[in-house]
Parts: C-alpha cells; sequence; structure tokens
C-alpha cells in the first residue's frame, strides 16, 4: 500500500491596483511578478506605480516577502509609500 504524500503548495501574493478615473481612452496596464496596476488617469496610474515599488522597496529593506508581511504593516508601509 502507498503512503499518500501530502505537499503544501508555495504560499503566493499578488497586489493589485485599479485606478478609474481614466477619461482620456487611453488602457493602462503595469506588472511585474508580484504587483499588477490597472487603468486610471496618466497621474494617478503613475503614482499607484511609484507607490508599489516603493512599497516592495521596504518589505526588502525590513527582509520580509509579500506572503508573510501582516496586513496592518503592509497598510501602514502602503500608506508610508503613497507620493504626496
Amino acid at each position: 500500500m502507498r503512503k499518500k504524500v501530502c505537499r503544501r503548495k508555495a504560499k503566493t501574493a499578488h497586489l493589485l491596483g485599479l485606478g478609474f478615473d481614466n477619461e482620456d481612452g487611453h488602457r493602462r496596464l503595469t506588472s511585474a511578478e508580484q504587483f499588477t496596476i490597472v487603468g486610471g488617469s496618466d497621474e494617478t496610474h503613475g503614482r499607484m506605480t511609484e507607490t508599489v515599488i516603493k512599497t516592495f522597496e521596504q518589505l526588502k529593506e525590513r527582509g520580509k516577502p509579500l506572503t508573510v508581511v501582516e496586513p496592518q504593516e503592509l497598510a501602514e508601509i502602503i500608506h508610508k509609500s503613497t507620493p504626496r
């Protein structure tokens, strides 16, 4: 009789940014391994992209991958990474 081997699937995480203020008809999409930014005006799309890039820089500095960071900590990092 064969033993059943339980394999855990690798934990995955992905950030998704959606912009809804596009009025010029241009379709914007920026994606990377762990994030996707869709839509928005040129300004909004740029701000969202800058925010997630800075967020991942902060996570790297803290030595935490997206898969293990707590939601509250991630929210704080995103808030601090958002351009004003």
